[in-house]
């Protein structure tokens, strides 16, 4: 792993040192880690999103019996 140094004002220090005391985190690295991990996943499912309404529309609409379609190739690829 890694080591990063950062610099915060003292409100986003505080801040941090809150949502330690508060939560459920041992350190102020561990609950940044996961602040990262979420903006992460957020920016992948802004991407995928994005990517989405770029691809042209499907013919068949997305009711269960396309979900279940879906669900079979997922299978298949494991």
């Amino acid at each position: 792993m890694s080591t990063m140094n950062i610099s915060l004002p003292e409100t986003l220090k505080a801040f941090v040192d809150t949502q330690v005391s508060e939560g459920d985190y041992v350190s102020s690295s561990e609950y940044v880690r996961e602040v990262l991990r979420k903006e992460q996943d957020r920016v992948r499912l802004r991407r995928l999103i994005m990517d989405g309404m770029e691809s042209e529309l499907l013919e068949e609409p997305m009711g269960a019996e396309y979900f279940e379609k879906f669900r079979k190739r997922i299978a298949e690829k494991k």
